[in-house]
């Protein structure tokens, strides 16, 4: 491989902001996996945030790329599943698997696709010091012949029309939206560009906890459920964001309501498989040696959390801890409070997405 920008490089990256800034380039945030592809001629290979390669993973994505993508290129996107239903970063978490041969059958069932965003390099130009203007002018051309699987996000300089899109888009499982100023270069790692997100709240029972790695004598993170319409306390997600010194305090004030897991909801003995169910010595499937067990507790305490969008019937990431709730009923918590968007359409955001 010989191209203008080589392999690995770190994707460009956006920081938080509270509202959609003016004077910029707005389209989706998608929700999968970012990834650089580069093409020279028949070899292709796909980076990844963390700068190692996703290539033997998306087989489907390789081939695409050669039969899609212009000979030579470098070009920055999202690597997503789409369905009817949106998004579907679950079956996309699958795809990292060390067989091949349950690699080679997911691509299969369940075919990825890649939208691109931001161009890097384009026969011998390197357009990684041009601004983002010319390089989104220059990456509509080299996407112009592109099929069925590579596909260019949409974008607008219209603020009014950002606005709409963060509002509508969600329903479809994009995860806010990002600003591009038009004059920048492309700098790899760095935070200069915007990402805006939907925030909300939620009361949530607190189920569970998990010990930090530090040692047994503070909390790792919290386990919350919200109940369903049969009475059923389903696993959400879970908060861990605390300062040292409250990780040991709760895990002091917690210990009264630890109970045996056979008088627990989750239980894991005592339910069909598939249901959302914390289980019995987990492994995290980015971190083989990290232990995902957990401590059961009477599910009695309730916690206001704040969240972006839930995927399923989970928080999609990491919920952020807002405040305890005493005076909250822990059966009141259920998925009746959540806020869900307006169903959207995938192909209305990008045709022949799905």
């Amino acid at each position: 491989m010989d191209l203008p920008v080589m392999p690995p490089i770190a994707p460009m990256l956006a920081k938080p902001v509270a509202k959609i800034p003016a004077d910029a380039s707005y389209e989706p945030k998608w929700d999968g996996f970012r990834s650089i592809v580069f093409r020279d001629g028949d070899e292709v290979e796909l980076g990844s945030r963390n700068e190692k390669p996703l290539t033997r993973y998306f087989p489907e994505l390789v081939a695409a790329v050669r039969a899609e993508l212009p000979p030579r290129c470098v070009i920055d996107g999202e690597i997503v599943i789409a369905t009817a239903a949106g998004l579907d970063f679950e079956a996309l978490q699958q795809r990292i698997h060390p067989a091949d041969s349950r690699v080679r059958l997911l691509a299969e069932q369940t075919p990825s696709s890649f939208i691109a965003f931001d161009l890097l390099a384009l026969g011998d130009e390197d357009y990684t010091v041009r601004p983002f203007s010319e390089r989104r002018a220059a990456l509509t051309g080299a996407l112009s012949g592109a099929g069925t699987s590579i596909h260019l996000t949409p974008a607008t300089t219209d603020q009014a029309v950002a606005q709409r899109w963060f509002e509508e888009f969600e329903g479809a499982g994009t995860d806010g939206l990002i600003a591009k100023p038009l004059t920048i270069a492309y700098q790899p790692d760095k935070r200069v560009m915007f990402k805006i997100k939907p925030e909300r709240t939620a009361d949530c029972v607190v189920a569970g906890y998990r010990v930090h790695k530090s040692g047994n004598d503070a909390i790792g993170s919290l386990l919350l459920g919200l109940y369903q319409d049969d009475g059923a306390l389903a696993s959400v997600g879970v908060i861990g964001a605390f300062p040292m010194a409250e990780r040991k305090r709760l895990f002091q004030e917690l210990q009264p309501l630890v109970t045996a897991l056979e008088n627990h909801p989750w239980n894991w003995a005592a339910h069909e498989a598939g249901e959302r169910t914390p289980q019995k010595n987990a492994g995290s499937r980015w971190n083989a040696g990290k232990d995902l067990s957990f401590v059961a507790l009477r599910p009695e305490r309730v916690v206001e959390v704040r969240y972006d969008h839930m995927e399923g019937v989970r928080f999609r990431h990491t919920a952020q801890f807002n405040r305890w709730r005493p005076d909250r009923e822990p059966r009141s918590c259920t998925y009746e409070q959540l806020e869900r968007p307006i169903a959207f359409s995938l192909n209305d955001i990008v045709p022949g997405l799905v």
